[in-house]
């Protein structure tokens, strides 16, 4: 199974509901602005296997950064991010607030894989 749509992504996260990991991307989107791809995988927390679903719809990165196999710097960034987030208490949002930058990761992915 893959998903193939950021709608489908989104039913998915919407089933693990981490506060968590929405405190953990809210985080690492302070922390590193520009770097949507590592605020994704912050998002990914909590949602276990089911990670492996997303390599084709937010591409390489993203994978092996939710995986927990990513560059040791982001790596920490990530793990950082997801120890502070269990004790910050702070409005994070809500997954709706994801969809645009979810959106904009699928379609940076979409338009690398179709130059590859």
């Amino acid at each position: 199974m893959e998903l193939r749509s950021v709608d489908e992504l989104m039913d998915l996260l919407h089933a693990c509901g981490s506060e968590h990991a929405l405190r953990t991307a809210a985080l690492l989107r302070r922390s590193r602005p520009a770097d949507k791809e590592l605020q994704v995988a912050g998002l990914l927390m909590g949602t276990g296997r089911a990670v492996e679903v997303v390599r084709t719809l937010l591409g390489e990165r993203v994978h092996r950064l939710a995986r927990h196999h990513g560059p040791a710097p982001d790596e920490d960034l990530l793990r950082l991010a997801a120890e502070e987030s269990r004790t910050a208490r702070f409005d994070a949002g809500v997954l709706e607030d994801w969809r645009a930058v979810l959106e904009l990761v699928a379609a940076r992915n979409s338009r690398l894989e179709t130059v590859d």
